[in-house]
């Protein structure tokens, strides 16, 4: 058991020697104030939407891209209504959408859903119709002045921009919380500090842009992989263009409530980032020593260390606890307090992590300050769970599958509910 204890140690000293540089993006998150820009030229866009059984949600999103402070004659939006059995597709038309109806079960998933729109908008519209491109999800509400901050950015030369990422149903359960932490943790203490030092932010699924440009360079879209917004970011960073982040365009969007979906995301989430590490790591790794480039660096440190070190401390542990049991050594109880002060000492960590994120950002979390503070503590259970997804997504079988969207909350509401708070 001893043995084990020195092993928790070290990989306890090699997590925080990982992730000791983003310490230094806690500071500068805490301590210096976002980049601001000025009104520049305004651009057409197209606004994209992957939408798979979204009846229910769709209008709302539609409505808030309507309702934006932006012209409007200078936004057209696109809805692929990707494999629906519902009424997704009049949804979307009824609320003012171009609408492309898409039937493949062989090409399944939002990457093949984009790239089949993009074609879609090129034939119809012409290759220079938009300067740039828009992706949101379907459970989606837009800030109104969403779209008019990104164009700040984007015209500052930044042909990716990506946004701070807000929850509508913080306040649900426990996982919901989790969610809601867990994003607006990358976009103030990740991305805001990135955006700082002038090195990439990551795009977080939903909520960016990008410019007509890089789609002609991608040929419309090409990321097919289980994360094609974490592939598209590492893509970016290895053609030398980084990704921006704009923290005055808020995007809401709509948590899991339920375990076995929130396993299955987040099953999905890792397996791709190994599918995105193994067709593109080597590449990676030649851009960061032979540039210096920090964005590959910081890219590989965010997503692959905590992967292989919480696996090793699953393992080493479960292996050691069951040959001592076999053996009934005396020293068990050496073993079982090892393991439980590593996890008082992981759940402390982020118990900081998230009251800080909670504390910072309380005027944009839509949820009572008990339900915060319940959000908080449960916080260190709902990372922890991403352990029994790092299980499933390596040794199991992991596809992409649509998750079910209900909150019909409308940008009215939203914004009702920001001005009640303030």
């Amino acid at each position: 058991m001893e043995i084990l204890s020195w092993v928790n140690v070290i990989i306890s000293a090699l997590f925080m020697i990982c992730y000791a540089y983003q310490a230094v993006y806690l500071a500068f998150s805490l301590l210096k104030k976002p980049k601001t820009f000025p009104v520049g030229k305004l651009h057409r866009y197209g606004v994209l939407i992957a939408a798979r059984n979204e009846e229910t949600v769709i209008g709302q999103l539609i409505e808030s891209v309507k309702t934006q402070t932006y012209p409007s004659e200078l936004v057209e939006i696109f809805v692929v209504a990707d494999n629906c059995t519902d009424g997704t597709a009049d949804a979307a038309r009824a609320a003012g959408a171009s609408v492309f109806e898409r039937e493949d079960k062989i090409r399944v998933g939002k990457g093949y859903a984009l790239h089949d729109l993009l074609d879609y908008i090129c034939k119809e519209r012409g290759e220079n119709a938009f300067d740039g491109f828009f992706v949101f999800d379907a459970d989606n509400i837009l800030d109104a002045r969403f779209i008019e901050e990104m164009n700040k950015v984007f015209d500052a030369g930044y042909e990716v921009v990506t946004s701070y990422r807000n929850s509508k149903n913080f306040g649900d359960n426990w996982l919901s919380a989790g969610y809601g932490l867990f994003f607006l943790r990358e976009a103030t203490q990740l991305n805001r500090p990135r955006m700082m030092l002038n090195t990439s932010a990551c795009v977080s699924g939903t909520g960016f842009l990008f410019s007509n440009a890089i789609a002609k360079r991608n040929h419309g879209w090409k990321h097919y992989l289980l994360t094609e917004d974490f592939e598209f970011t590492v893509d970016c960073v290895l053609h030398g263009q980084k990704v921006a982040y704009c923290e005055s365009a808020v995007i809401y969007d709509e948590q899991p409530t339920q375990f076995g979906p929130s396993f299955l995301q987040r099953a999905r989430w890792i397996r791709g980032y190994l599918q995105v590490f193994g067709r593109y790591g080597l590449q990676m790794l030649k851009k960061m020593f032979r540039d210096r480039d920090f964005s590959c660096f910081d890219m590989i440190m965010n997503n692959i260390p905590c992967l292989v070190l919480t696996c090793l401390t699953i393992l080493s542990n479960a292996v050691m606890l069951l040959a001592c049991a076999f053996s009934r050594a005396a020293d068990m109880g050496q073993g079982l307090l090892s393991m439980a002060t590593g996890i008082l000492f992981a759940s402390c960590t982020l118990w900081f992590v998230g009251g800080l994120t909670c504390v910072t950002q309380r005027r944009q979390i839509r949820a009572s300050k008990g339900k915060m503070l319940l959000g908080v503590l449960v916080f260190p259970f709902f990372i922890f769970t991403f352990a029994l997804s790092m299980l499933a997504a390596i040794f199991g079988r992991v596809e992409w599958k649509p998750i079910r969207h209900s909150v019909t909350l409308s940008a009215k509401e939203l914004r009702g509910m920001r001005q009640k708070d303030t």
